[in-house]
């Protein structure tokens, strides 16, 4: 996942006040402790209180927060060594106070006009963020000097905003509680670092909060609180493409001609200089070096470092000579410092994602940090899964199984550090990589499994080693130098040839909504041919389930655990069932500018699609929904002092294990995605165009009136939640609202069609009774009917 952090575009304008160095005066500080630095800091320990002085004003800087004690929930996301929102700052005089002014970056004029530049400057609002009671008014005297302890110890990353947005109620900073830590005050000649003990009080009634923190009424953590020297000149920056599969930082841009667009982007990067920028190959003058986290785990440590060690192999081809490297932390490294670029072992409550990103000159798209928090409980989540996938526990096991659990996750580690530290690295998710095979770790890879001569699991090469062709690419489009006349040509080339091999790029804004259209961006899918995959997987899927009971579950573990091992098992095609569902309604498209790019859109075409909806009702047949006999059989409730999480399928069966609401969650697997709104609105115009595509009517056969019209004398619960989940579906469909007009009224003509079908079938099946009463009433009358809520599928990624 991919953090971006950037500031709006700036320009120094005529700024011929100089850092210069100056003696703070002795009664000011008489009795602290004293740095000098890019801001020179006196520290009183006794009073806990921090001067700092300031030796230029009106001088733009950067102001970054992180967490270096955080909070420790992953769905709060205030992460240990997260960085908050860097912002342009500077510090001015008003009368006998010194201001803390942030600039309004998102509208500039990059000029060398300074009028020009003040005109967007003054037309909109810049933000006070505090000021302070000036300690010296003579600038002869030394530094402009002021108390900035009230700043250092008050809520800059936002901690009570995120609070409150994630509904874990209403807090408030206690000062008495809080303070500045003076130990921590250090300055170096580019930055200056303070930190604060922050305590919230609030009522704690969050489940979340209530689940990390010791008390939840009482919630102390620790901000850091960074002023960073902007880089100086020598930066080649370079014009963002959509196609580059990079992100980029900018902003409205007044300055640009009549015939330019407004919007101004450039490529994230770091400053990579050859010794030699004439050759092919080089060594560089510094190169791009980031630190492990040194709590970080043996064997996950091994396999951290040799993951993100892959990028060493990009840059060599793109001719940058040992200009990439990745070291353990050394003793006593801070990891938030802005001058070290850091991966970060990252513990909370529960299983999370985990990112990466970086700081960026907003002047250039220099990146100055980067920044990786790994979630450290996400590799246990892939053992779990690994472990289900081979009965690796069985009584009678090859022993080898558990090492091949084990490898599994491991080798998912490294594809995960590469992947953070490519988003460090200026690079975005390429989620269409997987149609090439895994080639990309900027992809999200599910693993490669497969079925040896007896049928049994095998993992023996689960994921790629080393980047691929895709991150070979990203470094060289962003990364490489060439002379300015030949850049942009030279670009052009790369790009092409990318494309020449078959790769395509397709980012988060086309991949993560239900109703997305482009059929190569999906997360977690695995191969070329999505149906064969799809196929393939619930074969899979039905052979790690015949030996689950009896080898999934550690001897160590308490028993209800494993209905939670159960979850990844029972929904293994998840993934693979969104990539099948892309192509019905499905477009195929690229990015690009106007005159590089192909436009438009060219629909899937018609056997795809036709073949994709077959493989939708495979995922619907009782069959795949039923669980095996000795599954059921040996599901137990959580032992005592143990309860289900949301890892867990629901229950409305008291302690037992709900099997209805495992086949209603893997039921909904297909209907969240095949019955979004998006995706029927756009199937009814490409059959209105193209008659040989599905059309709305059979869908809506395929997956909503062919299992009513099933009959079977065995699983017969299993077959009747199954069709009330698809009927609920269909009905919650029309009450969103989002359907176009036109299509609203044809899928409400096959519900009511339906209805008079269901109303034809013997008596004696009262599902069919319901079923068509249900629809006329809802039909005629909604407001009379509370529609059921759709299924809970438990989460599944991270993977």
């Amino acid at each position: 996942m991919r953090v971006r952090m950037w500031l709006g575009a700036v320009l120094l304008v005529g700024l011929s006040t100089a850092f210069a160095k100056r003696e703070a005066p002795p009664s000011a500080t008489d009795g602290m402790t004293a740095q000098t630095g890019f801001i020179d800091v006196h520290v009183d320990a006794m009073s806990a209180r921090v001067l700092v002085g300031v030796h230029a004003l009106d001088a733009p800087m950067l102001m970054v927060t992180a967490l270096p004690g955080a909070l420790g929930s992953n769905d709060v996301g205030l992460d240990r060594a997260q960085a908050g929102e860097p912002k342009l700052v500077e510090f001015r005089r008003l009368g006998a106070k010194l201001l803390l002014v942030q600039r309004n970056m998102k509208f500039i004029a990059d000029s060398v006009v300074s009028d020009e530049v003040m005109s967007a400057r003054d037309a909109f609002a810049e933000s006070v963020l505090w000021s302070g009671d000036l300690l010296n008014d003579d600038p002869e005297q030394g530094p402009w000097l002021v108390d900035m302890s009230s700043l250092i110890a008050s809520d800059q990353h936002g901690v009570i905003d995120r609070l409150a947005s994630v509904q874990q109620g209403q807090y408030v900073l206690d000062a008495d509680r809080s303070g500045v830590l003076t130990t921590a005050a250090k300055s170096y000649p580019d930055n200056a670092e303070f930190e604060a003990l922050l305590t919230f009080s609030g009522s704690g009634s969050g489940a979340f909060v209530q689940q990390a923190v010791a008390d939840a009424k009482s919630i102390t953590l620790r901000q850091q609180l960074s002023f960073v020297r902007l880089p100086d000149a020598g930066f080649n920056r370079r014009a963002f493409h959509p196609a580059s599969g990079g992100w980029s930082v900018g902003g409205v841009d007044f300055a640009q001609p009549l015939n330019r667009d407004l919007d101004v982007r450039w490529q994230a990067r770091f400053r990579l200089q050859k010794n030699d920028p004439t050759a092919a190959r080089s060594t560089v003058v510094k190169p791009i070096v980031f630190y492990l986290d040194r709590g970080t785990p043996e064997p996950v440590r091994s396999a951290l470092l040799e993951g993100a060690r892959w990028w060493t192999q990009a840059f060599d081809a793109a001719g940058f000579i040992d200009a990439f490297k990745v070291e353990i932390a050394p003793a006593g490294m801070d990891l938030a410092d802005v001058r070290y670029n850091a991966i970060t072992w990252t513990h909370r409550a529960t299983c999370g994602w985990s990112y990466g990103g970086g700081i960026v000159d907003p002047r250039s798209g220099e990146i100055i940090k980067g920044f990786v928090n790994l979630g450290s409980q996400r590799v246990r989540q892939d053992l779990l899964i690994a472990e289900g996938l081979l009965a690796a526990h069985a009584p009678d096991a090859d022993p080898a199984l558990q090492q091949q659990a084990l490898d599994l996750a491991l080798a998912r580690l490294r594809q995960l550090a590469a992947h953070e530290v490519g988003h460090a690295l200026g690079f975005a998710h390429n989620f269409a990589a997987s149609r090439t095979g895994n080639g990309s770790v900027l992809d999200y890879p599910h693993p490669i499994i497969t079925l040896d001569g007896e049928g049994r699991v095998q993992l023996a090469k689960p994921y790629a080693i080393g980047i691929g062709d895709w991150d070979t690419f990203v470094v060289a489009h962003a990364y490489s130098e060439f002379a300015p006349a030949q850049t942009a040509t030279a670009l052009a080339t790369l790009r092409h040839d990318i494309a020449a091999q078959g790769y395509r790029y397709v980012s988060d804004a086309d991949a993560r909504a239900p109703g997305d259209a482009h059929p190569d961006g999906v997360l977690w899918d695995v191969g070329s041919d999505p149906v064969a995959s799809f196929d393939h997987l619930l074969q899979v899927r039905a052979a790690a389930l015949s030996r689950f009971a009896a080898g999934a579950l550690p001897a160590d573990r308490q028993s209800g655990e494993l209905e939670r091992r159960l979850v990844p098992i029972h929904l293994l095609h998840r993934y693979q069932t969104e990539a099948v569902a892309r192509l019905i309604g499905g477009a195929e498209y690229d990015y690009g500018l106007g005159g590089d790019a192909t436009l438009g859109t060219h629909a899937v075409a018609a056997p795809r699609q036709h073949a994709a909806l077959q493989a939708l009702s495979r995922a619907l047949a009782v069959d795949t929904l039923a669980l095996p006999a000795s599954v059921r059989a040996a599901l137990t409730p959580p032992s005592t002092e143990y309860s289900r999480t949301p890892e867990y399928f629901t229950t409305q069966t008291g302690p037992l294990f709900d099997e209805a609401a495992a086949t209603a969650a893997a039921t909904a697997l297909v209907t969240q995605f095949a019955f979004a709104p998006q995706r029927l609105n756009r199937l009814a115009w490409q059959q209105s165009r193209e008659p040989m595509m599905p059309s709305l009517r059979e869908v809506f056969d395929v997956l909503v009136a062919s299992p009513w019209r099933e009959a079977g004398r065995t699983n017969m619960r299993v077959r009747s939640t199954r069709n009330w989940v698809l009927l609920d579906a269909a009905l919650n469909l029309l009450a969103g609202s989002q359907l176009h007009a036109t299509v609203d009224a044809e899928w409400r003509g096959r519900l009511r069609a339906f209805a008079a079908e269901l109303g034809a079938m013997p008596a004696t099946n009262i599902d069919a009774g319901e079923g068509a009463r249900l629809i006329v009433r809802y039909l005629d009358a909604p407001e009379t009917v509370k529609l059921r809520p759709l299924p809970t599928i438990p989460p599944g990624a991270p993977i």
